[in-house]
């Protein structure tokens, strides 16, 4: 049979699988991009500035510019914690960013079709057969790829018919509704401010959100018990700040994996990326920086493969980026465990959030996506305060 072999297979075409295709064509390879057609993942939508530096994404596709967060506290006790002279967290809508960076990777030569992915055969020929379903319902079609990646969200069809223990991976689950955001700028939502509420009654063992986009905003909630009603707690949110009469432009949600998979690929032909690997950041939910970061690792050590046909090449991804960001991640799974446990551990957390130095290191550590190591007595202080916390020996601020 005549058919024209792909160098790779992107699956999926969120920020992961985007930034892999386009890096990968953009270095010369044969790449064809497919994507779920009609697919905007619920996210709150946070970037960092290094991530607009390092990734090349325009300023334009910053719907806002947020100055400072506001951790809302069980007792609804609000401590804000202002950005300062160090940067802003910009906002990004996902419908227009996922798209510019899908047409960026086409520009650079990727192609791109809509699709879902079906299944991956082998056939004795050249790579692996990769199946997909075309658009509405359409027939099951054929494409012939050296290597598959599999970027396909939390419960990716590719991880779990490839990698062995992917389909184990706990996940939070998110529900946002993307509403009008108010004329005006009020005390329950300024349009400068991201709003994270750390209450029981909105998420029982996550948190709920409120962060502007302009003339839209992501008001959301994300939980890992199935029996909580996530549409309900958004619905209490938007009445208690007065968001009940805005505009709902639509409703999303989806499952968010918070632990990376202990292993990205299936030692042969393919690896996966992004949710689909588990790069979601514990505690925070930030997903689109680390999404970005290991598309890019991914496609890397893709090209190492392609080069050499060594399936071990594949495996440096995986180390590459844990070796990078491991620690911040086992770090902010353990801030998860202990502080996302109960509403007194809730009221702690907010109350240590009022703390200096907890808010210049964290927006620190925010903007630099590593331990900030530079300085050591305000790491003693807060550890020491932390302790404090733990064992209540510290009283919690009115």
């Amino acid at each position: 049979m005549n058919e024209a072999v792909y160098d790779a297979v992107v699956v999926g075409g969120g920020p992961s699988g985007a930034t892999a295709a386009n890096d990968l064509a953009a270095a010369g390879h044969k790449v064809l991009l497919l994507d779920r057609a009609g697919r905007i993942k619920p996210c709150g939508g946070a970037v960092p500035p290094r991530l607009l530096e390092e990734f090349g994404i325009p300023d334009h596709l910053l719907v806002a510019r947020a100055k400072a967060a506001r951790m809302i506290a069980p007792s609804d006790r609000r401590v804000d914690m202002p950005v300062g002279e160090i940067g802003f967290v910009g906002m990004v809508d996902r419908d227009e960013f996922d798209e510019w960076l899908r047409d960026r990777a086409a520009r650079s030569g990727a192609e791109r079709r809509k699709g879902t992915f079906e299944s991956i055969e082998r056939d004795g020929g050249e790579g692996a057969l990769v199946l997909y379903r075309g658009e509405r319902g359409g027939e099951v079609r054929k494409v012939r790829a050296r290597l598959v990646i599999g970027a396909d969200g939390a419960r990716s069809a590719v991880a779990r018919a490839e990698i062995p223990g992917a389909g184990r991976n706990p996940c939070v689950f998110a529900y946002h509704e993307v509403i009008r955001s108010p004329e005006s700028s009020t005390e329950a939502f300024d349009a400068e401010r991201c709003d994270v509420f750390y209450q029981g009654k909105l998420s029982p063992d996550f948190y709920a959100w409120v962060f502007p986009h302009g003339e839209t905003a992501s008001v959301g909630v994300g939980s890992a018990n199935k029996g909580f009603s996530l549409r309900g707690a958004v619905a209490t949110m938007r009445g208690d700040l007065g968001l009940n009469q805005c505009e709902t432009v639509r409703r999303e949600g989806a499952p968010i994996p918070l632990k990376p998979l202990k292993r990205w690929d299936n030692g042969r032909d393919v690896i996966v990326a992004g949710d689909a690997a588990g790069v979601v950041a514990p505690a925070s939910g930030e997903g689109i920086y680390y999404a970005m970061t290991a598309g890019r690792i991914t496609a890397r050590a893709a090209a190492g493969f392609l080069a050499t046909a060594d399936p071990s090449a594949l495996r440096s991804a995986r180390k590459q980026f844990m070796r990078e960001h491991g620690r911040v991640f086992w770090v902010l799974g353990m801030m998860q465990y202990f502080w996302y446990s109960s509403d007194k551990r809730r009221e702690r957390f907010v109350d240590m959030c009022a703390d200096r130095d907890v808010q210049q290191l964290t927006w620190q550590a925010y903007m630099n996506k590593r331990l900030v190591r530079a300085k050591p007595m305000a790491h003693l202080r807060i550890f020491l305060k932390d302790t404090a916390h733990l064992l209540n020996l510290r009283p919690i601020a009115r």
